[in-house]
């Protein structure tokens, strides 16, 4: 029964994944002010990873079998989507909120816009590294779930994205080198999926991405690595770490297991889409930012996709290489 519940749902449970990730929207933007982006993103890894080593400890036979191209890719997954790829997209984010009272949407739409793009990157890898081949009714789909997230996104200034200035170019940037990196790690998820358990991949994925990030501390702030910490923050970092680091990420990779990693860069636009609803929300919570008809009209395109998609997964809308396929069910 659960197994038929999640091979019918992956999709959707990718893209409800996707948008518990938006919900360190609470927490992340304040740390940013006290701490650098890699001082912020080690905290909340070495803490997600102290909640996994036992994961890791109960499991260690299955990773005394894994092949060695297996082992590359969760390092692959730890050292760019989870250590470099976070790091960067906090410092984009950090130039969004360099007012804490007076988020500069300008740079946070720009940030957005470039995410947009990390679908087509997922697209073409999933292509030339597993194999994946769309269908015709992929496209379509995966046109109407962009659609509807440029729509939330600029609705104000359907024009706003060539209308760059300085501060959006680099932010913009940072996030282009997040947006590529992630796009790989979804690639590379699902094909360690194919012979590791999610809560293994989870769990290495944070794991092995401790050394980089101290690495990257220790390069930025030198012998001021470990200072501005303090036990006020502490909330902040348990609230990134219980919903979009350990609640999110396991269930992404539970659903990742059951998806075409072709159909989960689509779903994965749940991030922005939740994002923009949680900004909607009357302060504290939000920003007091009420949604536009033509917010919601995106909101209604992007759920119609990636359900739509969802449902002819069972129809082969991606075509897997057998023996990609054979081992995917092997580990389901």
């Amino acid at each position: 029964m659960r197994s038929r519940f999640l091979d019918r749902g992956s999709v959707i449970l990718v893209g409800v994944a996707a948008a518990l990730w938006a919900f360190d929207a609470y927490f992340r933007p304040g740390l940013t002010k006290q701490l650098s982006s890699g001082q912020i993103v080690l905290v909340e890894d070495l803490l997600i990873s102290l909640c996994l080593v036992p994961v890791i400890v109960v499991n260690a036979a299955e990773l005394r079998r894994l092949s060695g191209r297996r082992w590359l890719a969760l390092a692959a997954i730890a050292v760019g989507p989870q250590a470099v790829a976070t790091v960067l997209f906090t410092k984009a984010i950090g130039f969004s909120f360099a007012n804490p009272t007076a988020p500069n949407f300008d740079v946070l739409h720009e940030v957005y816009l470039l995410y947009l793009l990390q679908p087509v990157f997922g697209v073409v890898f999933a292509r030339v590294f597993l194999g994946e081949r769309r269908k015709r009714a992929f496209w379509p789909l995966a046109a109407v779930a962009l659609v509807g997230v440029y729509l939330i996104v600029f609705a104000e200034d359907p024009a706003a994205p060539w209308q760059i200035r300085r501060p959006e170019l680099l932010a913009g940037l940072l996030v282009l080198g997040a947006v590529v990196m992630w796009a790989g790690g979804t690639v590379l998820g699902r094909y360690a999926l194919q012979d590791v358990s999610f809560p293994v991949t989870t769990s290495m994925r944070f794991v092995l991405a401790l050394p980089v990030l101290l690495v990257i501390v220790f390069l930025d702030k030198g012998a001021a690595a470990f200072s501005g910490y303090s036990l006020g923050q502490l909330p902040s970092f348990l609230g990134i770490v219980i919903v979009p680091g350990l609640l999110a990420m396991l269930l992404y990779y539970l659903a990742l297991s059951r998806t075409p990693a072709s159909l989960a860069t689509i779903a994965e636009l749940g991030y922005p889409l939740a994002l923009f609803l949680i900004f909607s929300l009357p302060a504290p919570v939000g920003q007091a930012a009420p949604l536009r008809p033509i917010e919601l009209l995106g909101a209604v395109l992007l759920v119609t996709g990636v359900v739509t998609l969802n449902f002819l997964k069972a129809r082969d809308v991606v075509e897997l290489p057998r023996e990609r396929l054979a081992g995917a069910t092997r580990t389901a």
